[in-house]
């Protein structure tokens, strides 16, 4: 793991901490989703047009323990609109703070409700665009779409090998990292406390400090699986992306200290044509240079790693 990786991945973060990246002007979005469990459960998110009338639209899916206000959510918000998309920043249930519930790592339903939604039934074309985790719920669901309008999906910095992406995660070397994740998820866990019944007692929650750990008390007993080997090795994406129905793109960093390059290289290789992955050499954990150009687009693309993924998504329209 090179310095330059850790760099990448806390500098962007770092600076959106002490100065916040405004967002485009957006609207409130909001659907319902049937759960199997739970029934009603309220998703929401903001939604961005773009300065021309659009029959486009790229749905964003932020990572685990993140939000639709991360740093690297807002800079791509700020790009499909300045490429003349539309776009939604889907916060996935929960990540809202607002108590609906939790996801995990393939939980597609909630970006299958976002699809069908009354306020996207406008588009001609839809696009998803998912980072770390979200990536990994994007890739799920482009193996069985549910829309005839998705075009195209991309993933940035996505685990596709779940149990050794958690190993890394919870090695010493990234305490760090996993500290900040799990922060994230206990606060979304104690919002639905707060609400409704959860399957462990928010105590044992809160003493938790590893991302398996959190797979064995909150995701498993929600989600019916039955121990975390289970929910990994049923739920990875990377043993199936021969299966991947609708153009994918996979952007991996090689200096990822949060998905080590050495978990995403077994899958990666032999991929089928409608699966394109870009090692990246330059960047960390979704924090990657303005200058950056993936070369899968025309020069006409600016640079920077949300433009050149939107070009690449939208040469599939």
């Amino acid at each position: 793991m090179t310095l330059s990786g850790h760099l990448w991945t806390l500098g962007p973060n770092l600076r959106h901490r002490a100065r916040p990246l405004a967002p485009p002007p957006g609207e409130p979005w909001s659907t319902t989703l049937q759960d199997p469990r739970l029934g009603a459960l309220r998703l929401r998110g903001v939604l961005h047009r773009s300065a021309t009338p659009s029959r486009a639209l790229c749905v964003l899916v932020h990572g685990l323990g993140g939000a639709i206000d991360s740093h690297y959510v807002v800079r791509a918000a700020q790009a499909a609109v300045d490429s003349g998309l539309d776009c939604l920043r889907l916060a996935l249930r929960g990540a809202d703070r607002e108590g609906d519930d939790f996801y995990h790592a393939a939980l597609t339903a909630d970006l299958e409700a976002a699809l069908a939604s009354p306020a996207l039934a406008a588009y001609e074309h839809l696009y998803v665009l998912g980072f770390s985790l979200g990536g990994h719920v994007t890739l799920c669901h482009a193996l069985r779409p549910s829309d005839h309008r998705l075009r195209a999906v991309a993933s940035v910095c996505a685990p596709l090998d779940l149990a050794a992406s958690c190993a890394a995660i919870d090695h010493p070397r990234a305490a760090f990292y996993c500290r900040h994740v799990l922060d994230g998820l206990k606060e979304i866990y104690a919002e639905v406390a707060r609400r409704r019944p959860v399957p462990t007692p928010m105590a044992s929650i809160r003493r938790l400090t590893t991302i398996r750990g959190w797979d064995r008390l909150a995701v498993v007993p929600r989600f019916g699986f039955v121990s975390v080997g289970d929910y990994h090795s049923s739920c990875s994406v990377g043993p199936r992306l021969a299966q991947v129905q609708v153009p994918a793109l996979i952007v991996s960093a090689t200096a990822d200290p949060m998905i080590p390059a050495a978990t995403i290289a077994p899958h990666v290789a032999g991929l089928p044509p409608i699966v394109t992955h870009c090692w990246i050499d330059r960047g960390g954990h979704v924090g990657f240079p303005g200058s950056l150009r993936l070369g899968l687009a025309g020069p006409e693309a600016p640079p920077g790693l949300a433009p050149q993924v939107l070009a690449w998504l939208r040469r599939h329209a």
